[in-house]
């Protein structure tokens, strides 16, 4: 099988970003309805764990894992 897909990092532009819309920006969703439905069928992880809020408030240092990929939330540019 193929090697553990490379991280997708995702920098942050406020405090936080809705799952639903990390999915959406991050291409693994089509749409934000689609993000929601995803979310809702349990086939999303944050930090490990399923999580069912489709606007969960997604931070710096977090991690959202769905179909194989993993995206690395990480803080703001301080630059």
């Amino acid at each position: 099988m193929s090697a553990t897909p490379t991280p997708i990092p995702f920098a942050l532009r406020g405090d936080y970003i809705e799952l639903d819309k990390l999915l959406k920006v991050c291409s693994l969703a089509d749409s934000g309805g689609a993000a929601r439905h995803l979310i809702a069928d349990g086939q999303v992880h944050v930090d490990g764990q399923i999580e069912l809020r489709k606007t969960a408030k997604i931070r710096a240092g977090q991690v959202v894992e769905f179909a194989g990929q993993r995206i690395e939330v990480q803080a703001p540019d301080a630059g």
